[in-house]
């Protein structure tokens, strides 16, 4: 018999609890792959190729706070803007949803496409949505979900306004990080709502990434002292800030998956001490016939690490597998956009898989260390 051969034939001795054993680590790793996947998308929001150029303007005292449409006139003459276009956040329902999937956005429809340059919708569509006023851009995984198409009504009932849009869907988007939103004009909501002179936020796109900072000293500075005092920050900060207000959400996460990781430890360590306490007759053997403790811990080693590579293997690349393939979006209406697990993630959890084969292999091994070959010949099978 060969030493792999003398390791694979320990290993699955009692096939029952060697399965058990695998599964655990399979389970366990799985999970810790998804929270750690979890905690990525909520504090890492993703970003596309344009977002590095664009910066956010909103009230400094709160973002429900309003922002005069005055300050457009502004906005355009401060060096290093390129485009501005008022974003409004409408919030309306869909049908009979009680929380809709997708996002609403009143904007000026000619500006808007010299901010999102990166997003992509047929030349002939953006002309009859700057045309129409009440048409709108919807983006195509909106479109597919809701199996819409162009030229379609599109009836969203109003939350935070007291007021109904009823739109006329004149294009479609995508190639944006987010194709779900809805984009119509500002002008009829300001029509619906009877308040022409104000906006929620700012969009605007700067010439180049590393003016931005300069850019956004400037529109900081223009209104200070004034009755809407402005809050300038790049995209990538804005959605963080969104993020901050989950508050400890990354702590409780984390400490699930310390939780999971120490349990995990707890049962390989016990499952390996009983697998090799049922043999310290054999172990005792190898040693008086020659073999030396480094070689036994080496075959110890071997087998705890072979049973923890292959539960990992089984746990870790079904996680990659499994949310691949799952429609998190539609699972979780909307609330997460992508759920991708990333070779970085993988490989922690790869990690923890080899910790804990090495680990669990430390306590059998000083025991059998510690006990002489008389004591282990001694020991009931």
């Amino acid at each position: 018999m060969t030493i792999l051969g003398f390791i694979r034939k320990n290993a699955l001795r009692n096939r029952r609890r060697a399965l058990l054993s695998v599964g655990s680590v399979a389970v366990s790793l799985f999970l810790l792959v998804t929270l750690m996947t979890l905690i990525r998308e909520l504090t890492i929001p993703p970003e596309d190729v344009g977002a590095s150029l664009r910066l956010v303007v909103r009230n400094k005292v709160s973002l429900a706070q309003p922002l005069p449409y005055k300050q457009l006139s502004l906005l355009d003459r401060i060096p290093g803007v390129v485009a501005v276009t008022p974003f409004t956040f409408f919030g309306g329902n869909y049908r009979d949803e009680k929380v809709t999937s997708f996002a609403q956005f009143a904007v000026d429809p000619v500006r808007f496409t010299n901010v999102f340059v990166e997003s992509r919708s047929s030349p002939g569509q953006i002309a009859a949505w700057i045309a129409n006023r009440t048409g709108c851009l919807v983006g195509m995984d909106t479109m597919r979900r809701y199996d819409m198409k162009v030229g379609d009504k599109l009836k969203l009932t109003g939350t935070f306004y007291p007021c109904d849009l009823e739109l006329k869907i004149e294009g479609t988007y995508q190639g944006s990080v987010d194709d779900r939103t809805v984009f119509f004009h500002h002008k009829y909501l300001d029509e619906l709502t009877g308040d022409p002179g104000s906006v929620g936020t700012w969009w605007i796109r700067v010439a180049a990434a590393d003016a931005s900072g300069d850019v956004v000293s400037a529109i900081n500075r223009t209104f200070q002292n004034t009755s809407a005092e402005v809050r300038a920050e790049s995209e990538r900060s804005f959605q963080m800030s969104f993020v901050s207000m989950w508050g400890n959400i990354q702590v409780l996460i984390e400490s699930i998956c310390s939780v999971v990781v120490f349990t995990l430890m707890l049962v390989t360590v016990s499952t390996m001490s009983m697998a090799i306490r049922e043999r310290f007759r054999e172990l005792a053997i190898l040693k008086a016939i020659g073999f030396r403790r480094r070689e036994i811990f080496t075959f110890i080693l071997a087998e705890s690490f072979g049973l923890a590579a292959l539960g990992g293997l089984i746990g870790i690349g079904g996680a990659a597998l499994f949310w691949g393939l799952l429609d998190v979006q539609k699972l979780s209406n909307g609330f997460l956009v992508y759920f991708e697990v990333v070779p970085r993630t993988m490989a922690r959890a790869a990690l923890v898989a080899a910790l804990l084969g090495v680990v669990s292999a430390i306590g059998p091994s000083l025991a059998v260390a510690r006990t002489s070959v008389v004591e282990g010949l001694k020991t009931l099978d």
